[in-house]
Formats: C-alpha cells, structure tokens, sequence
C-alpha cells in the first residue's frame, strides 16, 4: 500500500524547507520533557524557557515540528463554536466559561505575532455559520440568542447578501460573528519553532514507544534513544489516546481536507471577487470552507473514525473527489481540475466537547482534545500547563480549571462502533451540505 506523504498539505508545501532538523539518537536525563511539537508543545517550552532560562527544555515529535494537527487545519482562530449547548439556558454558564477560554486564546496569538511580528496572513473578518437549508434558521436563531444574552456582536444574512459576501448562492441563511480570525496555520506554526529560546532543544522524527514512571522520574523509551525526565508534558493532542493517556476521555477523528490553486484574475471575477471569508457548517458532518488571502479555496468535509497514517493514496483520492463536488456544488463556473493537495488530518474529541488540561501525577501532566479549536486554545494551554507544572498559579488557569471537565467514554470496541454509528448518521443528515 503507498502512503500519502507527510508534506502533502498545502499549508506545510507554502513554507520552505527547515534546516539542521535533529533526531533523538542517545539517551539523556533532564528535568523538563515535553512530548509534541504542535501549538501546545511549542508555547508550552516556550514558557518554561522564560520561566527557567538556566535549564534545558527537551521537545519530542514523531514527525516534523508543527505538521500535525498544527499545521493541517482549516486556520481558523475560534471566538464561538456552535454546537457547545447553546439551545438551553442550564448550559449558558458552560458556554460562557468555553468562550473566555476562546478568548484567551485569540489574546495569546496575538500577543505572539505582536512580539515576534509574526506574517501569517491574519484577517480579521469574522466567519460564517451558514447552511443551504431554510430549516435551518431556527437553529441560527436560538444560536443568536445565547450570542445576543452574552453580549457576542453577531448578525443574520439571507441568501442575496451571502452570495455577494461568499461568491456563491449555495447558502440561505448564516450567522456571522466578529470575533472570529482566519489565518495561515503553517506560517504561524512555523514562527512559533523559529523563535524558541536557545535552551529549547527539539528533537523530530523520534516516535515514542513507551513510557513509565519510575521512582520520582519518568522513563521514555523512544525510537532511537531514551530520555529520564523529573517532569513531563504529553502535548500529543489526537494521539493522547495511544499513549495511554486519559483513554476513556478523548477519541481521535480524522479529517480530511483540499485546497485548490490560486484562482485566476478571471475565475475569480466569474464569482464576483468576495473578499476573505470563512464558513463552517449548521450541521455537524457538513463542509467547512473558506477562501484564504491569495484567492485559494479550502474544503474540509470527511470525519471518519480512520488512521491518516495507513491512508492510501488511492483512498485520500477518493476523499479528494467528494471535496471537489462540494466545491463545484458551490461554485460551478470554477474548473474541474483546481484542486491542488487533499490530505488528512487527526482532531481529538471529548463526550461533551470540553478539553483536557490537569496534573495526572505528581510530575506528568497533559493539555489537548481541543475538540477542532485547537489554534488558540491549544497555545495558551501549552503556557498554562507550563505554569501549572511550574507549581504557579494564574487567573488563566483559574479560567480553565472553572470549566466542565470532559466526561467518560466507554471502551473499545464499543467506543469505535458507537462513533462509527454516529458519523454515519451525522453525515446522512448533512448529505446537502457537503
């Protein structure tokens, strides 16, 4: 079987080639260890380089830096999420703490490439939940309320002004709120490895095998080498669950998801030239897609309980085709054959859509199940356990801790049926809007 290539999404292709990428090939013994090297590994060393600038911090990822689920999403930066309890008033308190955590996260980026003065193609311009379906509008409707109750700028927009904002009159009725940002995951991502602090040592391409606690330290046995460490952090996201960690609270997705080329100046006036936007679907296994700054469009639309690493490449075609329908469905004057990359991707999901973020032993902790919002959420949960392995406290991680903590999954087999079931059945329901 041929498997797709590891750099085959069009984000990570934007970026040049890194150089002197180190693997881990002796064994060492150190007091900070951090497992991943996506958004939350990365500000999770950053932060503990700040706060020990004497000591050296260990980073491990099984593959490159920052092309994971960090450098493989849809680049948006979440203010709101839809499908969080919003149609009762019980679950408004909940809402209204996983939005602060949004926030916070918004604030953390963007005091990120505020420092470093970061180009990642940063927009401003809100999203869209929108949905071709009229029965629909009710949903929307009672989503506007609990924005309204908690003071969310946001508005409604019918079908004629969708089309001149969107480029398409496939959509009938969205919400929009301000608060939302898109931008370049890749280049964020990649500023973020660019800028460690020189006691930062990252080690690439260095699986972790097993690990154990032993005594008053931790034993991780990796691919080529083994590190003893007094503290850890698993930052390993939609692999928590391999390793063992909290397996009854997290499951990984995979995703799959296109990008086409560059339209033309006349492809893109044949759509009406909308400025940059971004839409995530009413109904959950509908489309997300949005059109990036340099007149690209992304599609992402495949959730499948799936390894993306034993994906062939005759099985990603596959996903690739259904993305291109969805694209033409929603501008058919574009060509058949401006898909550029499809690849896929993990996110990891909790029960009840909250995120992991806790002390699990004296010296281990862990961060991650962003739940598909992991741009922002992701980083300041890398600070913030850094801080909170640190023995500190903030009000940061008073906000977090205030959260719903993600509930109890049952086990395999019953676990991956019981999802299966529920995609295929999800996915039904949203067969329209894919």
């Amino acid at each position: 079987m041929k498997l797709i290539n590891n750099n085959s999404c069009s984000w990570i292709n934007d970026l040049s080639p890194r150089e002197n990428i180190k693997s881990l090939k002796n064994e060492l013994s150190v007091n900070w260890l951090i497992v991943g090297a996506g958004f939350t590994g990365l500000s999770a060393g950053r932060k503990l380089a700040e706060i020990f600038p004497k000591e050296k911090i260990i980073i491990v990822d099984a593959q490159l830096a920052g092309e994971g689920a960090s450098g493989r999403n849809s680049g948006y930066l979440v203010d709101t999420t839809l499908n969080d309890g919003f149609t009762s008033n019980k679950e408004l308190d909940n809402y209204k703490k996983k939005s602060d955590i949004y926030k916070l996260g918004i604030d953390v980026i963007k005091k990120f490439i505020k420092e470093y003065q970061v180009d990642c193609d940063w927009n401003e311009c809100g999203k869209y939940f929108a949905s071709s379906k009229q029965e629909d509008r009710k949903i929307l409707e009672n989503f506007s309320d609990t924005l309204s109750k908690l003071g969310f700028e946001h508005y409604l927009l019918s079908n004629e002004k969708l089309k001149k904002r969107l480029g398409t009159n496939f959509y009938n009725i969205a919400l929009h709120t301000k608060g939302g940002i898109l931008l370049h995951p890749g280049k964020l991502v990649r500023a973020m490895i660019d800028t460690l602090p020189e006691n930062v040592n990252l080690y690439e391409n260095s699986s972790l095998l097993n690990w154990k606690k032993k005594n008053d330290a931790v034993i991780c046995k990796f691919k080529n080498g083994s590190i003893k460490t007094k503290k850890i952090i698993f930052a390993t996201n939609g692999f928590l669950k391999s390793l063992g960690i909290k397996s009854n609270y997290n499951f990984p997705i995979t995703l799959t998801a296109s990008m086409t080329r560059s339209l033309t100046k006349e492809e893109f006036a044949s759509i009406g030239e909308p400025k940059e936007w971004g839409v995530l679907p009413v109904r959950p296994m509908g489309a997300t897609i949005r059109m990036t700054k340099d007149r690209r469009i992304l599609i992402r639309n495949t959730a499948e309980v799936f390894n993306p690493y034993q994906m062939s490449k005759s099985e990603l075609t596959k996903r690739s085709l259904k993305q291109k329908i969805g694209i033409k469905k929603r501008f058919p004057e574009l060509p058949d054959d401006i898909i550029q990359s499809s690849w896929s991707g993990i996110v990891s999901r909790t029960r009840n859509s909250s995120q992991i973020f806790e002390k699990i032993d004296d010296n281990i902790f862990v961060a991650g199940c962003y739940n598909g919002s992991g741009i922002g959420v992701g980083t300041l949960f890398g600070e913030q356990i850094a801080i909170k392995a640190s023995n500190e406290n903030t009000k940061e991680i008073e906000t977090i801790e205030a959260r719903n903590k993600p509930t109890w999954l049952p086990p395999d087999p019953i676990l991956s049926l019981g999802v299966r079931a529920r995609l295929i059945y999800e996915r039904f329901r949203a067969r329209s809007e894919i």
